[in-house]
């Protein structure tokens, strides 16, 4: 399942680090911007994926954890042990530190790396989650492809991205949000570093799905051997969860 893309990165991992690197003490932040204010309630709707398998999990990969708020919300509400991965080492700083504040260092742990390449026998993990990385990988296929792999038959797997609202008027209104607000607020809250991650943002989000629209990511899920796939706009269409289990045999 290959494609042709147009893409300003040829590199996407080391973007997405450089992009990410200097933000991780007001990352949260950021999602909440970005989110409207919904990035709790997204991903508690992906992690409602991972409560629903039974029996309960009792290892999970949250993929892209960046700093762990889905890594504690997966050990909060399943008691699993939870690996929490990502490529950039200063977002996973802040995620221990927030994870030892809670009292949860000897149910998470952290692991460097990279979602094309897990560092995993195949069938791990009893769920997987993965939040807002599919615009920073080069091949989302063989990306799902790999995800996949790690995660046992009739295992869970989530994913929640941003999307772009269907609605004409609310996806205008979205237009307006993430270029003009989002630079601006990125810049009064965190200087012209963050004026330039909100920046690139918005752009990046529609490139996506321009390139990968959702029944396209869908029929990648399927071709991952990933079945019984469903899918749930959040907020008027700003963001996305969607979720499967990995098919026997």
């Amino acid at each position: 399942m290959t494609r042709a893309v147009p893409r300003s990165r040829t590199q996407p991992n080391a973007f997405a680090q450089q992009l990410f690197d200097g933000l991780p003490p007001r990352y949260d932040l950021l999602a909440e911007l970005l989110s409207f204010g919904q990035n709790g309630r997204w991903r508690s709707a992906m992690v409602d994926a991972v409560t629903a398998l039974d029996p309960s999990p009792q290892r999970v990969l949250d993929v892209a954890t960046g700093t762990a708020g889905v890594a504690i919300m997966l050990a909060d509400r399943t008691g699993a042990a939870v690996t929490g991965l990502d490529i950039t080492t200063n977002m996973l700083r802040q995620g221990q530190q927030r994870v030892a504040r809670r009292g949860l260092s000897d149910q998470i742990e952290f692991v460097v790396g990279r979602a094309e390449q897990l560092p995993f026998a195949d069938a791990t993990f009893d769920a997987l989650t993965f939040t807002y990385l599919m615009r920073y990988v080069a091949d989302p296929a063989a990306t799902i492809r790999e995800l996949a792999r790690v995660v046992r038959p009739g295992g869970c797997i989530a994913n929640l991205e941003f999307a772009v609202p269907t609605s004409p008027l609310w996806r205008t209104a979205w237009l307006g949000y993430t270029r003009v607000v989002l630079p601006v607020a990125g810049l009064v809250t965190g200087g012209r570093a963050w004026f330039d991650v909100g920046r690139f943002l918005g752009p990046s989000i529609t490139e996506h799905y321009r390139a990968y629209p959702v029944h396209w990511m869908q029929d990648a899920w399927r071709a991952a051997g990933i079945e019984a796939i469903r899918s749930r706009p959040m907020s008027l269409g700003g963001g996305l969860v969607m979720w499967g289990r990995r098919r026997a045999g």
